[in-house]
């Protein structure tokens, strides 16, 4: 560059002498063309070179001196006025591309949609995107007027781009934080709200210290929902993100027979592959099976959640009664505050509405029942109001609702259901937790089991006393446990049988075995052989579970993992490993195997136990609950709404993704997102950094 400059600089001053030659001759004083062409024989005459020089300061001579003097000074060159004309528009560039950038993390985050319907200059509303780049822009002065200048930082193919960076980026630091270790594939499919079929893709995981984690990695269109598309798609993802089939140790599914069947479905197409992806049901579906069952199958219950379904059909089929129940609720609330029955605070008495239960949706039939607790009076109140109303046939039903509710039969079962139904509420949240671990699913399985025993044998007195509690409090009649039971159907038939005697055998006990029954057939795994030697990892009471046996049975079930020499060095690990455990007293207070991963990573153990710490990853993998999946399409169902159904695959893969991994997406830098930026196919719409 200095080269150059010293160049240009020599060929301005000559041409400035020409000119000062030329203008010398035409002025008449003697100047001629021989300085410049035949070169200057005066040098040593100091008053020629005076009259060359000139005494003006806008002689030939010196205007030459000037110019060549501005040349060579950095700051004014003609390379650095480009550079800086460069530097601005890259200043520019940044500054729109950044404020970009915010914009979509922000849409993302928040999982809004981003194209208005009218995004012309003279629209008052151009959309979330464009708005929320106005207001970023507003913020800043110097770059209010450079935001939207280029229309292309605004463009919809750049935002989709934006946001596509985001989701790659996520994608690939799961694929890092997996760093080629084993897995377990959450599957499931379900349609959005323009009647395309998604599935969704979740990995379970083990990290680098020692936690469980579930990710999503995609969700993608599938034309139809066999075995063998779904397989095509999951093998289409591993391929773009470079995973493989053989680092699949279990699968999880909610029990559709497309995926669980035997010979043909998803589960058996990968097992073909891969004979360690052992497969476990969804233990949160089959415990909703199981809840199904006990609604379907019995009689009374059966009867009274058609009831229930009915009233809510009658009291709540228009808005002016949900209205009712709602301001009901209110002065009901109100009076019992100032009457020092219930307290006020956060979270307290809070505003509510009936629900309707779902076979599909967990815990669905608790909170309804809990919803007709909490707002029995408000619901006799607008029954009794449709009971005057015009409609015949709402009239009979209301008229009916009210004789079935204000009966001790139906408190009887429906404090029983809560009280089932409870316990079922609470396994089904444990279930959902990302972190749980199968050794400890099953152990929560089995104190349920044994709470609806002890409910059976014990629960009676209490059960009774709640029911006899609801019915004084609400104006129901209540019945003498020792008189005889009387057929609200068949009223004048002797039963011969006491009130207690049917509460208790005919309608407590049947219920709660069919309960039992039910669990046992559904949770047949808590059985199976894989993970009863699962439990001989169980870290509680110092161990006490552990069985060498049982370990190395399990290590077996995994050929791809351990061969027949890494057997037998599992073999001289395990002894050593349980003698140092229990002999350390960090490892005294442990009570599940998801503990037991983290702290032997905090503590290093991982290292000098090799063999081990792969073993109990393979049991940490093991999958539990398809949660993770469900929120995916519940997080679709944000994203694609009514409003927004022609939101493209790809561009609502990215949303869901981002909206799903929000730790991840919240972590990105925005110059990572430039990086790649830069680095797309179209050269066309962007600056050179």
């Amino acid at each position: 560059m200095e080269v150059l400059q010293e160049e240009m600089a020599m060929r301005t001053l000559m041409q400035a002498l020409q000119e000062e030659m030329e203008g010398d001759s035409n002025e008449g004083q003697g100047g001629n063309d021989a300085f410049v062409k035949n070169g200057w024989d005066d040098f040593n005459k100091k008053d020629r070179l005076r009259d060359h020089v000139g005494t003006r300061p806008n002689s030939f001579h010196n205007t030459a001196v000037k110019r060549c003097n501005n040349l060579m000074k950095p700051d004014q060159s003609i390379a650095n006025a480009i550079n800086k004309q460069r530097d601005v528009t890259k200043e520019e560039y940044l500054a729109r591309l950044n404020t970009s950038i915010d914009a979509t993390r922000f849409l993302l985050h928040q999982g809004l949609a981003f194209r208005g319907h009218d995004e012309s200059e003279k629209s008052k509303n151009k959309g979330n995107f464009r708005e929320l780049v106005q207001l970023l822009a507003k913020q800043n002065e110097k770059t209010k007027k450079i935001i939207l200048r280029n229309a292309q930082m605004v463009s919809p193919a750049i935002q989709k781009d934006i946001a596509n960076y985001f989701a790659e980026i996520i994608v690939k630091s799961i694929v890092e934080e997996i760093g080629g270790d084993v897995f377990y594939l959450l599957v499931d499919e379900s349609a959005d709200v323009s009647g395309k079929e998604q599935m969704a893709v979740v990995l379970r995981y083990v990290d680098k210290l020692g936690l469980i984690k579930e990710r999503l990695i995609g969700v993608v269109h599938v034309s139809e929902t066999s075995a063998s598309c779904l397989k095509s798609n999951i093998d289409n993802i591993f391929a773009k993100y470079g995973l493989s089939m053989t680092q699949v140790r279990g699968q999880g599914y909610d029990g559709a027979s497309n995926m669980i069947g035997e010979f043909n479905g998803l589960r058996a197409l990968i097992m073909r592959e891969n004979s360690s992806a052992y497969y476990i049901h969804c233990f949160a579906h089959q415990l909703q099976l199981v809840i199904v069952a006990v609604a379907k199958k019995n009689d009374d219950i059966s009867v009274f959640f058609d009831m229930v379904s009915l009233r809510i059909n009658v009291a709540g089929a228009s808005c002016k009664r949900k209205d009712m129940i709602r301001e009901s609720q209110q002065e009901r609330v109100s009076k019992a505050i100032c009457s020092g029955q219930l307290t006020s605070g956060t979270g307290l008495n809070q505003e509510q509405s009936l629900q309707r239960a779902g076979d599909t949706r967990w815990s669905s039939h608790y909170k309804t029942l809990l919803r007709i607790s909490s707002l029995f009076p408000d619901v006799i109140e607008v029954l009794k109001y449709v009971e005057k109303g015009p409609t015949d046939a709402k009239r009979r039903q209301a008229r009916g609702l009210l004789d079935y509710m204000k009966d001790f039969d139906f408190v009887f079962s429906l404090k029983l259901m809560l009280l089932i139904l409870g316990h079922a509420n609470s396994l089904s949240l444990s279930l959902q937790r990302k972190d749980k671990d199968i050794l400890e699913a099953m152990t929560e399985v089995k104190i349920t089991k044994q709470k609806f025993q002890q409910l059976r044998d014990d629960g009676w007195d209490s059960l009774l006393e709640d029911v006899m509690s609801f019915c004084e409090a609400h104006g129901i009649p209540k019945l003498d446990m020792e008189q005889e039971y009387i057929d609200r159907h068949k009223p004048r038939q002797r039963t011969g049988r006491t009130n207690y005697q049917h509460y208790k055998y005919d309608c407590l006990n049947p219920i709660i075995d069919l309960q039992l029954t039910e669990f046992n057939d559904r949770f047949n795994e808590v059985n199976s052989e894989l993970l009863t030697n699962v439990a001989a990892f169980n870290p509680k009471n110092s161990f006490d579970a552990f069985k060498y046996e049982s370990l190395l049975e399990l290590a077996k079930a995994y050929p791809s993992d351990f061969d027949s020499n890494q057997l037998d060095d599992l073999s001289l690990e395990l002894n050593i490993y349980i003698d140092n455990v229990r002999a350390d007293p960090r490892f005294t207070q442990l009570d599940t195997i998801s503990e037991l991963g983290s702290l032997m990573v905090s503590t290093k153990k991982h290292i000098a136990f090799p063999l081990v710490y792969r073993l109990l990853k393979l049991v940490l993998v093991l999958p539990i609950a398809t949660a993770s999946v469900e929120i995916c399409f519940s997080v679709v169902k944000i994203v694609k709404t009514d409003l927004r159904n022609c939101i493209g695959d790809e561009f609502m893969n990215d949303c869901v993704v981002c909206f799903v991994e929000q730790e991840f997406l919240d972590a990105i830098p925005n110059d990572d997102v430039i990086v790649r930026f830069q680095n797309m196919d179209d050269r066309t719409r962007r600056v050179k950094l």
